[in-house]
């Protein structure tokens, strides 16, 4: 195995073990989860993610990179509020069964292709814009921080692209928090395992968590992946990459978990040219699931980890994250001209976070959009 093989294999899990880490962390305290709670979601998370990678990568000899859904777990920092425990894992466990039925009957599929992609593209966009106007308060307040997170993030991928911009401006981030904060002492802690929950079913777990969660792993992680996968020549076998997905996000929804998948960045990196000859960059894969699970294996000391950085500099780092899918997911959806309104009526209703009659903003936003556009056709308008 090749020098390049294993740096993009780290590299990968690099992307899932830095901000996504820090989001899933975000995402359960705001949604009130207890200690023992967080470690449970984190756990399933990462180590079910892993082996679900691992399996697939060693059976097909394709380079399968994953562990949970970014782009869930920061929808989730928006909408698990007001849901206690048992009821998000029933959400997550249905978000798993509805991405199994799409391997096995394509009828969800359909439902992905019955909603335009760009206003998928504006829900994920007006959803994270919360994430990203919040760097600008926290580098107000960790000046060191925000001026060397920026210039991780803007400015070195200019000069060298070996580094993802996040990486970057996380570990410059690190560094200028270094000269405006003092590290505390990390507490001792017994190792904490995580525990089965008994799902709790609800008709609104299912509408405000399970059915957009499902959309976005489908859209944002499973397509890319695939795509990128078949754009390196490689030739997945899809409806049995969704099933098997499907299957890990529902033992991973037993334990808390939001979600185990195939990623689609990671499986990109992985896959890619960077990662050697075509033939032994399934090897990066294998490296970045090895280490993706001895991270989730140890989420009980990472959490600790995670928690004593101040609370800005996680806001920043979440915000910088995701600057990157905030920014796709911009230029995607405003960049087809006929969608221009019901595109806009999304991404505004996602951006406000309008919760009504007890359903989460992203239905909203979609019922919205897709009213809009039902709306301009019937009167034949160009908007």
């Amino acid at each position: 195995m090749g020098t390049k093989t294993i740096m993009t294999g780290f590299m990968s899990a690099l992307l899932a073990c830095t901000g996504g880490a820090i989001m899933v962390v975000q995402a359960a305290e705001t949604a009130g989860l207890s200690k023992g709670e967080l470690v449970s979601w984190f756990t399933s998370a990462y180590v079910i993610g892993g082996l679900l990678n691992l399996l697939l990568t060693l059976k097909y000899k394709v380079p399968f990179a994953g562990a949970h859904s970014i782009t869930a777990t920061a929808f989730l920092g928006t909408t698990a509020i007001g849901f206690s425990y048992p009821q998000l894992a029933g959400a997550f466990v249905m978000s798993g069964v509805l991405i199994l039925l799409a391997g096995v009957s394509g009828i969800f599929a359909k439902v992905i292709d019955f909603i335009p992609k760009p206003l998928i593209d504006a829900l994920l966009a007006g959803v994270l814009l919360s994430y990203v106007i919040g760097i600008i308060p926290a580098a107000v307040e960790l000046p060191y921080a925000g001026l060397l997170a920026g210039i991780g993030y803007f400015l070195i991928p200019r000069v060298s692209k070996r580094l993802p911009p996040a990486l970057c401006s996380l570990l410059l981030g690190l560094i200028g928090l270094s000269f405006e904060y003092r590290y505390p002492t990390l507490p001792h802690v017994e190792f904490i395992p995580p525990l089965t929950v008994i799902p709790h079913f609800t008709m609104e777990g299912l509408l405000s968590i399970a059915v957009p969660m499902s959309v976005l792993i489908l859209s944002n992680d499973l397509a890319v992946a695939l795509a990128s996968l078949k754009g390196n020549q490689f030739h997945p076998p899809v409806n049995k990459i969704l099933t098997a997905s499907g299957f890990a996000s529902i033992v991973a929804g037993l334990f808390g978990g939001n979600a185990a998948t195939v990623g689609g960045l990671m499986s990109a990196l992985c896959s890619s040219a960077e990662a050697g000859p075509k033939g032994k960059r399934y090897g990066a894969a294998l490296i970045s699931s090895l280490i993706v699970i001895g991270f989730g294996a140890l989420s009980w000391r990472v959490i600790d980890m995670i928690n004593a950085l101040p609370s800005p500099f996680v806001t920043m780092m979440t915000g910088f994250s995701l600057m990157g899918l905030f920014l796709k997911g911009l230029k995607s959806s405003f960049s087809d001209r006929v969608l221009f309104i019901p595109v806009l009526v999304t991404f505004s209703i996602a951006a406000l976070h309008v919760n009504m009659l007890c359903v989460s903003t992203p239905v909203w936003a979609l019922l919205a959009g897709m009213a809009m556009l039902k709306l301009l056709k019937r009167r034949n308008v160009t908007p």
